[in-house]
């Protein structure tokens, strides 16, 4: 693969490589001409003041608007703009979006692209958007008719894999250690993902937890929170004692919903914490396995 994350100034920073029959000229002018930029853009450009510090109009389906600002311009080398999230899409900062071109001799070149954003759990998302983006692109410069690939579930899971976005991470905390999943799940609505969750049921306090919410090697105790189609969250325990609390919290990310799971648990229990990496990360990889299965 071509597609790389890194970071950028603490951010998240997805980089990705492509060699184009065509030269520099030519793909300077797909990417900055309203016309063509629209053709292969996840938005269409209405109007744009090409120089630094001019504004970019954009505009999604369903009316969608969204300003950029141009923080770049070497042409026909360097094209940048921050983009400016509508109302709807709130986001901690302006992702960047940056375009390099490199003569590839003796009559292509190499375009280097990079998107700087915050939303890590995002990145296999912004992936295969762009991976069909870019191919879109591709389609203009050869001067064949645009199609737009469908959106390959495969495709979103290797950049899953790719970029370790299945895999927990360990925090400390006053109270002992936490384990943390955050998973974007692709094309799967917040509604249908409670619903796989309870296996067509409810959740109650004071009641078990339905099974799904469940994972070998954490004995689950009563749900003590739940709140349908957003969290649910019961105790544990270790040798017949408390040990700390699991919580999954359901929200809505870039292309569907995403689970948020946690477990947390004293210093003395270290092992469980191992266990707990790997429990929650193999039950989520068939998780999400059964929603696609269903799909």
């Amino acid at each position: 693969m071509q597609e790389s994350l890194g970071v950028i100034d603490g951010r998240p920073a997805l980089r990705i490589e492509r060699r184009l029959a065509h030269p520099p000229e030519k793909v300077w002018r797909a990417l900055t001409e309203p016309g063509q930029l629209s053709q292969w853009y996840p938005f269409r450009a209405l109007r744009m003041d090409l120089r630094p510090g001019g504004m970019i109009h954009f505009e999604g389906d369903g009316g969608t608007v969204m300003d950029a600002v141009i923080t770049e311009l070497d042409p026909p080398r360097v094209f940048a703009f921050s983009e400016h999230a509508p109302e709807e899409m709130p986001r901690e900062s302006d992702d960047l979006v940056h375009f390099e071109l490199r003569p590839d001799p003796p009559d292509g070149c190499l375009l280097i692209f990079t998107h700087v954003f915050d939303d890590r759990p995002a990145a296999a998302s912004y992936a295969s958007g762009w991976h069909s983006c870019l191919a879109a692109l591709a389609l203009l410069l050869d001067e064949r008719p645009v199609e737009w690939p469908t959106s390959s579930f495969d495709l979103y899971e290797t950049y899953v894999a790719e970029f370790g976005l299945n895999a927990g991470i360990t925090e400390e905390t006053p109270e002992g250690w936490r384990v943390r999943f955050e998973r974007q799940l692709m094309h799967q609505p917040v509604d249908k993902v409670w619903a796989v969750l309870t296996e067509g049921g409810s959740a109650e306090a004071g009641g078990p937890p339905p099974r799904p919410f469940t994972t070998s090697g954490v004995q689950a105790g009563p749900v003590t929170d739940v709140e349908a189609q957003a969290r649910l969250e019961y105790g544990w325990r270790q040798d017949d004692r408390p040990a700390g609390r699991v919580r999954w919290k359901l929200s809505t990310g870039p292309g569907g919903a995403r689970i948020t799971l946690t477990q947390t648990g004293p210093d003395d229990l270290p092992a469980e914490r191992v266990t707990a990496l790997t429990a929650w990360q193999t039950h989520l990889d068939h998780l999400v396995k059964e929603l696609r299965e269903m799909s």
